[in-house]
């Protein structure tokens, strides 16, 4: 039986990297910008360049988007990011309107 204790412990510690490779958080964040977002910090300066009619917004920046109107009978839905209102497709993210602009 202690034989049997000693693999079942081995096979766990030769599993345990692979365990965490797996329990990664799946994002598009480079790790330091992703520390900096997680601790209350903005996205990088130039994605609001990147609003534009037509345009389909990067998941990285989607994921920080926050829904102001869930999606209606034509598959828009409303989203905010960090103070712009954007109208989205929803299966898509292809931007149909810029609601507000700073």
């Amino acid at each position: 039986m202690r034989k049997s204790a000693i693999a079942i412990g081995l096979a766990a510690l030769v599993a345990l990297p692979a365990m965490s490779a797996l329990a990664k958080p799946n994002n598009d964040l480079p790790p330091g910008l992703q520390k900096k977002v997680e601790r209350g910090g903005e996205l990088p300066p130039g994605w609001k360049k990147k609003l534009q009619k037509g345009a389909v917004l990067e998941p990285e920046i989607y994921s920080h988007a926050v829904i102001v109107k869930p999606v209606d009978r034509y598959g828009y839905v409303t989203v905010s990011i960090e103070g712009e209102v954007v109208r989205l497709i929803q299966a898509t993210h292809e931007i149909v309107d810029i609601l507000s602009s700073h």
